[in-house]
Order: structure tokens, then sequence, then C-alpha cells
């Protein structure tokens, strides 16, 4: 029964499938393309990977930015067919596309590729993967010009420091997250654009909640030495603005830090910053527009 299931799939189903996925209407290969892990998922995985994998490679590259999101949204789905050499190439190219919805959908989908290549580091193959093409791709996007995908990259570094451990993170990551708290790009938009002003806050408050979840993920005697430093250092910012996100950073911070180091590393420099008149003013100003 088996062998008659897959001479119908080999012969009817799998051909009027990639018929689909190269079908000239764009909408068509977007309904395909939503699906393909889907139909995957009832194929053999050999036949899979040898009759729709260079097919989904197509379409990474489809002239239909609707078609590649789509894609974006459901490619690692195909991991447990595919290995992820197989599909890192089409990962990467759907990471570093032009448009940032596919960008977004595929950094929602960080998490799948990360849980196949710690397996694939437990054998001592998956290292060289993550060095060479993923991490620069995620640095790179830690810098994009569409703040939403800046702040879903933010957002997903917990998780890869969680997954690769602290010496990997140390030597990798590190800088990043004290870059976002001083995030320059989203202070040129708010420049340009004054309505801007809540997407740079969101930027920012990522930031300082990123800060705050990698001081929980590795103790907080990591954190006095690599994260509340450096932190500290940052509230002499000669933009008040700045010097806000720090604190804001600072109050999240201190109960993951305990008693002891608030009372003496964090609350001095809390105390002397209740004396900043700029910070007071835009407190003010935040607390009375709160009220209306």
């Amino acid at each position: 029964m088996v062998v008659v299931m897959l001479t119908f799939f080999r012969s009817d189903l799998v051909p009027a499938y990639v018929r689909l996925l190269r079908d000239n209407e764009a909408e068509v290969r977007i309904a395909a393309a939503g699906k393909v892990t889907k139909f995957c998922r009832i194929l053999d995985p050999e036949l899979a990977v040898q009759q729709i994998l260079p097919f989904v490679k197509e379409l990474s590259t489809d002239s239909s930015q609707h078609v590649r999101s789509a894609l974006a949204s459901v490619i690692m789905g195909m991991a447990p067919d595919a290995t992820i050499e197989q599909l890192l190439p089409i990962f990467l190219s759907l990471l570093k596309d032009e448009f940032p919805d596919v960008r977004l959908n595929i950094i929602s989908k960080l998490d799948q590729v990360e849980q196949f290549l710690v397996i694939y580091l437990v054998q001592g193959i998956g290292i060289d993967l993550l060095s060479q093409s993923l991490l620069p791709a995620i640095v790179e996007l830690a810098e994009d010009r569409h703040w939403r995908v800046r702040l879903a990259i933010i957002e997903y570094i917990p998780l890869l420091a969680s997954q690769l451990g602290v010496g990997f993170f140390d030597d990798k990551i590190g800088s990043l997250c004290m870059q976002w708290l001083n995030d320059k790009k989203a202070k040129k938009k708010k420049k340009k654009n004054l309505m801007l002003l809540l997407f740079v806050y969101s930027i920012r408050d990522a930031a300082a909640n990123n800060v705050k979840r990698l001081a929980e993920e590795f103790v907080p005697d990591w954190a006095m030495q690599h994260i509340v430093p450096q932190v500290l250092e940052m509230i002499n910012n000669p933009h008040y603005l700045y010097r806000m996100t720090i604190l804001h950073a600072i109050s999240l911070l201190a109960p993951v830090m305990g008693s002891e180091i608030t009372c003496s590393k964090l609350l001095p420099v809390v105390i002397t910053a209740s004396k900043d008149r700029q910070i007071l003013l835009a407190m003010t100003l935040n607390f009375s527009l709160c009220l209306i």
C-alpha cells in the first residue's frame, strides 16, 4: 500500500504541485509557497528533497516579494526533511532580502534554525555554519534601516545566547547589545519625522529588556562583569534621551542583580541622575501626556 501511495505521489501529485510552484500568476505561487512545508510532510523525505527543494530554491529569488515572503514564513518547516546545509543558502538569501517583510518573516523563524544548529553543534559540525553564515547576517540586520527588523533581531538575541552559551555570546554578540541602547539609526529617523518617536522608544525599550533578559540567563555575576559597567558608563551620554534609556535599563536590571549590587552600584547612578534637569523635564512631560 505504501509503495502504491508513493508511486501515486511521484507520478501525479508532485508534478501537479511543482506546476503550481512555477505558475505564471504570482497569486498562485504565493498560495503554493505557503503550503510547501505541509505538502512535504506527506512525502517521503528523500522525495521532498529531490523533487520539491530545487523549486523552493527558485522561489527564494522569485520576482514577487509576496512569494518570497510566503516562503520565508514556512521554509524552516522543511528542516526535518532537508539538512541544514541544504536549507541555509535559501535561508540566508531570504534573510538578506531587499524587502523588510521578507526579512521579518524569516527572522520570526530563527528559533527553528537554532534548534537544528544546536544539534549540529553537539555533533561538532555546526559551528562553522553559524560563524561564517548565519551570525554575519544577524550582525548586518542589527543595523537594518527598518526599525521593525532591528526590533525583531533584538528580541531574538536572548534565545540565541541561551542556546549557544556565554562564551560564544561574549565573543560575537556582546557589543551589539550595548549598541542598541544608543540606537543611532533611530535618532536619525526621529529628526526627519517626529511621529517616529514611538518607534525610537520601541527599539531602546527592547534593548533595555534585552539586557535584563541576558542578565537573567547568564546570572548576576556574569552581568556584573559584562553588562553593568558598560551600561553605567553610558549614563554620561550628552543626549538626554539616551540617558533616559540607560535609567530604564538600570530599573530593569536592579531586581535581577539583587539588593547588594543595586545599592552599591546602581542606586548612586540613579540618585545622581535625579538632579538631571533635562531628564526630569522629559519625565514630567511624559507623565502629563499620560494624564491627558
